[in-house]
């Protein structure tokens, strides 16, 4: 291969995100400089998120320009090399994009350039001791602070981050709930994950059934999906409950401003905490999460889940996969197979 291929981001997205916000572009194969390394990206990680950096607006990283590749954490193999610590051949980490070819270096965009350890799949890598787990591990356990025998209710329990941060609470001790799009994520939940109970939120009434699955109200509420769901979940809150905000999915894609829930005052009421985080604010202590998500990975008390797409012209479309709720675990794209 001899080209760069490329999808840039043409025009920013007003409400769903569809192909023709992107533009197919081939382009030579960058060089590595002095203490970087040329990688070539084998897949890429798909994630709510990158929804946020389409738009033209402050976030916690600066928005995807026009013209540039889309952003997205990636696993890669090094190709050519300039600096001590990698070596051709090398599994890393890094923020490729979609494209087939990119330049890095330690300490250089949001996730810098890192090897995979041996005997760790790029799979495994990019989902459950990648930045998804590493949110679910900070988000719940930190801010959620879960102590045995108290009820967690996630919503967004099927995807990526909602999976892992409910197994998270059932092995600390906790009744898990878990909110999911359809009785096959449902059905996962409590077959495959072990979680307590489940809600459909497709297809039963949200605020009654939090009611009935958590009898003793809720004493953690991890949301990834925010509006009506995060209503409902603020009206069965306990004393001293935490409400852990990691995402917003509901809204994502709304081309109006998404009202707030009406209910706030339960906070005060319950003497109860809401929070929000970025995991990037945790990436100095990421070594302490993977060391203990693996330790659980290998027990088999943690389980995760890939959706593994292929084909560098089905990019586009994958990130949408979030959105239709489609993907069941992590989103992935498989671009190559490392030589």
């Amino acid at each position: 291969m001899n080209i760069n291929r490329q999808w840039l981001l043409a025009k920013r997205p007003h409400g769903v995100v569809n192909k023709d916000n992107f533009e197919y572009a081939e382009n030579p194969i960058p060089e590595p400089g002095e203490g970087e390394v040329l990688v070539r990206n084998l897949f890429l990680s798909f994630d709510p998120t990158q929804r946020g950096w389409m738009e033209d607006r402050e976030s916690y990283l600066p928005p995807v320009q026009l013209g540039e590749p889309m952003r997205a954490g990636s696993v890669g193999q090094v190709l050519e090399t300039n600096h001590p610590d990698f070596a051709r051949g090398d599994l890393v980490q890094t923020t490729g994009g979609w494209q087939d070819f990119v330049v890095a270096a330690p300490g250089q965009g949001p996730m810098g350039l890192s090897k995979v350890p041996d005997g760790i799949s790029p799979e495994m890598m990019m989902s459950v001791l990648g930045i998804t787990g590493l949110t679910a591990y900070w988000g719940l356990l930190d801010l959620g602070e879960p102590k045995a025998g108290e009820t967690v209710l996630v919503s967004g329990a099927a995807g990526a981050t909602g999976s892992v941060a409910g197994q998270i609470a059932k092995i600390k001790g906790c009744r898990v709930v878990g909110i999911a799009g359809g009785p096959e994520k449902c059905q996962w939940l409590k077959d495959e994950l072990g979680f307590d109970d489940v809600i459909d939120y497709k297809n039963e009434n949200v605020d009654e059934r939090i009611g009935e699955t958590c009898p003793n109200k809720v004493d953690v509420f991890f949301d990834n999906v925010g509006g009506d769901i995060l209503e409902a979940a603020l009206n069965h809150i306990n004393m001293k409950a935490r409400v852990v905000l990691c995402g917003g999915i509901s809204a994502y894609n709304a081309t109006e401003p998404v009202p707030g829930p009406v209910n706030l005052m339960n906070l005060v009421i319950m003497r109860a905490r809401m929070e929000g985080f970025i995991v990037i604010d945790y990436m100095d202590r990421a070594g302490i999460a993977v060391e203990e998500l693996l330790g659980w990975v290998g027990t088999g008390e943690l389980k995760f889940q890939i959706d593994l797409q292929e084909g560098f012209e089905n990019i586009p479309d994958t990130l949408n996969r979030l959105f239709t709720g489609k993907n069941l675990g992590k989103q992935l794209l498989k671009i190559a197979d490392p030589v």
